[in-house]
C-alpha cells in the first residue's frame, strides 16, 4: 500500500534526517555524493522546498529545509528515494532498500535554535573525527556559508542572512558561532530529537 504524503506548516524550517538501514553507507564514492547533490537541486526547486543547510555523511545525511505547502517535502523526499535508491543499487551491484524507514524531522520554532540546528549540521564531520574544520569538508553546506562559496543547493534563509549586512560579514559572523563550545546538553537534547521527531522548542533566553 502506498504510504500518503505526511503534511507540514508551510514556510516552517524542519530538520530532516534520513539514515542507512541498518547503519549501511549510503554513499560509498565522490559520485554517490554528487548524484544525490543534483537530485536534491533538482528536486527541491521542483517541489518548492528551500534548503537552508545539508551534510551528507557516509551512512546518513541532514537537510535543513522550508517547504512551501503542506506535502511539498514529503513528495521531495519520495522523489530523491525513487531516483537514489535504483542509481546507487545498480553502481554497487546491491538489491533491496537502502534506507532505515522513512525520514525523520522536526520542526525548529525559535530563531535561537535555527542558528544552533544549522551549526549542528553543519558541524557533524568534524564531530566524526572526518576533518578537522567544518569547510573543508566537501559534502555540506558550511563552505558556503563559511567562505563564501556558490552552492546551487541553497537558498539563503533570513535568519542567516541576519548575521551581517554583507557576505563576509555574514560568513565572520558564521564562523564565529561555528566557533563557540557547544555544551553536552544542546547536542544530546539535538540528537535525541532527531531520533524521535520531535519539535524542539527554546526561549530566547537560553541562547
Amino acid at each position: 500500500m502506498a504510504r500518503h504524503p505526511r503534511s507540514y506548516i508551510p514556510g516552517l524550517t524542519l530538520h530532516v534526517v534520513q539514515r542507512g538501514n541498518n547503519k549501511a553507507d549510503v554513499f560509498r564514492d565522490a559520485s554517490d555524493y554528487r548524484f544525490f547533490l543534483k537530485l536534491l537541486r533538482h528536486e527541491s526547486a521542483g517541489r518548492d522546498v528551500a534548503i537552508h543547510a545539508y551534510a551528507l555523511m557516509t551512512n546518513h545525511f541532514h537537510l535543513m529545509a522550508t517547504p512551501a505547502d503542506k506535502t511539498a517535502l514529503s513528495l521531495m523526499m519520495q522523489s530523491l528515494g525513487r531516483t537514489y535508491v535504483p542509481v546507487f543499487n545498480l553502481k554497487h551491484q546491491r538489491t533491496g532498500g537502502l534506507w532505515e524507514g522513512r525520514f525523520r524531522s522536526f520542526a525548529i520554532e525559535t530563531e535561537s535554535y535555527w542558528l544552533k540546528c544549522m551549526r549542528y549540521i553543519e558541524l557533524n564531520p568534524v564531530r566524526a573525527g572526518m576533518v578537522s574544520r567544518s569547510d573543508a569538508y566537501r559534502w555540506s553546506s558550511a563552505r558556503a556559508h563559511v567562505t563564501g562559496r556558490d552552492d546551487e543547493v541553497l537558498t539563503p534563509h533570513p535568519l542567516y542572512m541576519k548575521l551581517g549586512a554583507t557576505p563576509i560579514a555574514r560568513q565572520q559572523a558564521w564562523r564565529a558561532i561555528c566557533g563557540e563550545v557547544v555544551p553536552d546538553s544542546e547536542l544530546v537534547a539535538m540528537r535525541e530529537a532527531t531520533r524521535r521527531g520531535q519539535v524542539v522548542m527554546q526561549n530566547r533566553e537560553g541562547v
